[in-house]
Order: structure tokens, then sequence, then C-alpha cells
């Protein structure tokens, strides 16, 4: 198994450029549900799997190979983890989070209410950094 290499062909990029690279690697199916659900900390691949639902054990297994390929999860004593550049990444996509609800608004404006509620979650925890609820 190999994972989408800056420098290498890769979907919708045939220079590789690294941020294609990248987004080739995050959009393989539940790359960024993993990725989202280790921001809280370490986690079992049984305890991934609960809290991504409707992964098979097979995708989870493959996500995970290719991101500790990647270098963006590691394994610890406690489970799977993000590493270094994996909290880094997490870090610059945040800001997207709150950035997709303004987006949602203009797009699906009839869940607006939902919309305000998941930004004010948003908020709240961005000023609470014990907060480990899901947005």
């Amino acid at each position: 198994m190999s994972i989408p290499k800056p420098g290498k062909p890769v979907r919708g990029s045939r220079s590789g450029m690294p941020l294609m690279a990248l987004f080739d690697l995050l959009g393989k199916r539940w790359a960024m549900g993993v990725i989202w659900q280790l921001r809280h900390g370490p986690a079992t691949f049984r305890a991934l799997q609960t809290v991504c639902e409707t992964i098979s054990p097979a995708v989870l297994n493959s996500r995970l190979k290719e991101l500790r390929e990647a270098r963006l999860v590691c394994v610890t004593d406690e489970g799977y983890a993000l590493t270094d550049m994996g909290l880094e990444l997490n870090q610059l996509l945040e800001p997207f989070g709150t950035w997709a609800i303004a987006w949602a608004m203009e797009v699906a404006p009839e869940e607006a209410e939902r919309w305000n509620e998941l930004l004010s979650k948003r908020l709240a925890s961005a000023t609470s950094p014990g907060d480990t609820s899901s947005s």
C-alpha cells in the first residue's frame, strides 16, 4: 500500500504538487474522519471503529496504515494518535470548519438554525480547551 506522494501523479494533478498529494490522501474515504476523531487524543482501533460508526474494519485498517505511512498518525501505548505533523494539520484545518459553516449558510440557508448551533459549539470549544464535543 502506498500513499499519494508529492512529485508523483495523484488524483487531480499529473505533476503531484504537494498540496494535491495531500488532498488526494485526505480525500480518501474516512481519512478526514479518522483525523477528526483523533484530535481528541489517542484511541484504540475499536474505539475509532465505534466513533466512526459506519466504517468497516478493512477501511479503517487501510486508512490507519496510510496515515501512519504519511506520518500523520502513530501508535502509542494508548492507541492511535496524531503525530506532531498530524496535530499541526488539524490546527490548520480548524479554520476551514468555521468557514464551512458560513458556506453552509449560503448554500443551505434552510438549515440556518442547525448551522448557528454548530458555530456556537465551535466558538465555545475554542474558548474551552478541555471540551471534546464533536462538531
